[in-house]
């Protein structure tokens, strides 16, 4: 069975961002809960060992600045998966890798600003010790 994806990400992303909200689903009133982070698997695929997902970032804050800075952060964060093991889920993520860096993407609420990058995930399933 794989190991959830987002959930490795979202636990190995929150140490490196303290108080940011991270999270696979919007909370209602979005822009009361800022910033946020929200994790969300797009698609990939697997060779039968290892599970490389696509994986969509989004960082949400109040203003262009914060937003950007926010995802900056995740950005390093993400990288930072890379070579760790995820002792809830008995995985290991291999591999980190960026396949759009953040961009701001208009989101249709004045009262936040958003960033979108995507990444590759490479997990597979650690062996019992």
């Amino acid at each position: 069975m794989w190991a959830d994806i987002e959930l490795a990400v979202m636990t190995g992303i929150r140490p490196h961002l303290p108080g940011v909200k991270v999270a696979d689903e919007l909370p209602d009133k979005l822009e009361t809960r800022l910033p946020l982070v929200w994790v969300q698997v797009a698609g990939g695929g697997d060779d039968r060992v290892t599970d490389t997902a696509t994986v969509d970032v989004h960082s949400f804050a109040a203003t262009r600045a914060a937003t950007w800075d926010l995802a900056e952060q995740t950005r390093k964060a993400m990288h930072a998966l890379a070579a760790t093991h995820n002792p809830g889920q008995k995985a290991v993520i291999d591999d980190v890798t960026t396949q759009q860096r953040p961009a701001l993407v208009p989101y249709g609420n004045p009262a936040l600003r958003r960033a979108v990058a995507t990444y590759t995930v490479s997990m597979r399933e650690r062996a019992a010790t």
